[in-house]
C-alpha cells in the first residue's frame, strides 16, 4: 500500500457575500459558520445596518447560502439581538420566521455564555454575557458527529449513579406526555457524556486586529460537530479568519468571503492556499499548527 497526500485547501473571496457566494456551485459545502455584523454595529467597517431593514439585507445571503450547501450540511448563525431605546430588538425573531419561509429549518439554538463578559451598569438590564448560535439545515436528515464533542461525566454522577432507585433502572418517560424519557442506569460506568447546547467560552482571541473576532474554540466545537476531515467550511463574513484558520488546522477545506480590504488583507498574509498531509497506512497522527498564509481569488 503507497503513501498518499491529503491536499486542503484554503480560498477566500474579496467582496460582498450576497455577490460572491454566487461563484460557489450549487450543494457543494458542509458547514456554514459566521458571524454577520450586528444590527447598526460595526459601522466603520461595514457600514452598519438599521434593525428594521437587517431581515431584508440578509435575505439574498441566506438564499444564497441554502443554496450551496449540501442537503446533509449545517448552517451556524451567531447572532444577536441589540437594545434600541430601552428594549430589545425583534429583528432576529423575524430573520428566523423569514428563513423558514425559504424553506430552511431551525434544528436548534446554542447558547455561547461568554465568562468573562465586561461588567457594566445600565438603568433597566444587567450586562450580556450571552449570544446565540442558531442551527439551520435544509433536512432533517444532516451529519452530526456526536461523539466528537463528548465532555467528561463530572463530579455529579460519582454521588447520582451511587444509588438508583427503581425508576432510575427503567425508562422514565416524561409526565408531561412529549414522548421523551430516560433511563439513568444507561450511564453507569461511562467516562464521558453527551453535552448540553450551552458552550462556556471565553470572549479573548489571538487576533487584535478585528473589531468582532470570536475564539476558535467556537468554530472549532462546530467543526468537530458537523465534518470529518476533507470536508468544505464556509465563512461569508470571514473577518479575521478565525474559522478558515481552524477548518486548515484539523484538516478540513474552507472558503472565506470578506468584504473589508484590510480584513481580507490581513488573511491573505496569515494562510496557506494548499496544506499537504502524508497520509500513511496504520500511523496515528497529531494535530498539527499550519504556517498561515494564503493567496487570493
Amino acid at each position: 500500500m503507497t503513501n498518499q497526500n491529503m491536499e486542503i485547501t484554503t480560498d477566500i473571496y474579496l467582496g460582498d457575500s450576497k455577490k460572491e457566494l454566487k461563484k460557489l456551485l450549487d450543494n457543494s459545502v458542509d458547514l456554514i459558520v459566521t458571524s454577520p455584523p450586528y444590527a447598526d454595529q460595526r459601522k466603520s467597517t461595514y457600514g452598519g445596518i438599521h434593525p428594521d431593514k437587517y431581515v431584508e439585507w440578509f435575505l439574498p445571503i441566506s438564499e444564497q447560502l441554502f443554496r450551496v450547501l449540501k442537503p446533509t450540511g449545517t448552517f451556524v448563525l451567531n447572532i444577536k439581538e441589540k437594545v434600541v431605546e430601552g428594549e430589545r430588538s425583534t429583528y432576529v425573531m423575524g430573520l428566523i420566521i423569514a428563513m423558514r419561509k425559504q424553506g430552511w429549518l431551525w434544528t436548534e439554538e446554542f447558547i455561547w455564555h461568554k465568562k468573562n463578559s465586561y461588567p457594566g451598569k445600565w438603568p433597566n438590564r444587567f450586562r450580556d454575557s450571552w449570544e446565540r448560535l442558531l442551527q439551520f439545515n435544509k433536512d432533517k436528515h444532516f451529519n452530526m458527529y456526536q461523539e466528537e464533542v463528548m465532555v467528561p461525566m463530572g463530579e455529579w454522577a460519582k454521588t447520582r449513579l451511587k444509588k438508583l432507585s427503581d425508576t432510575d433502572k427503567v425508562r422514565d418517560n416524561s409526565k408531561v406526555g412529549s414522548g421523551f424519557g430516560k433511563n439513568i442506569s444507561n450511564w453507569i460506568d461511562r467516562d464521558k457524556a453527551y453535552p448540553t447546547n450551552v458552550l462556556h467560552l471565553a470572549t479573548e482571541c489571538n487576533n487584535k486586529n478585528h473589531s468582532a473576532a470570536f475564539p476558535e474554540e467556537l468554530p472549532e466545537w462546530f467543526i468537530k460537530l458537523f465534518t470529518k476531515e476533507n470536508d468544505i467550511v464556509l465563512d461569508p463574513f470571514m473577518g479575521s479568519g478565525t474559522t478558515l484558520s481552524v477548518a486548515s488546522r484539523m484538516k478540513r477545506n474552507s472558503i472565506g468571503i470578506e468584504i473589508v480590504p484590510e480584513y481580507y488583507q490581513m488573511v491573505k498574509n496569515q494562510l496557506n492556499p494548499v496544506e499537504l498531509y502524508l497520509l500513511e497506512p496504520g500511523a496515528k497522527y497529531e494535530k498539527t499548527e499550519p504556517k498561515r498564509r494564503i493567496a487570493i481569488r
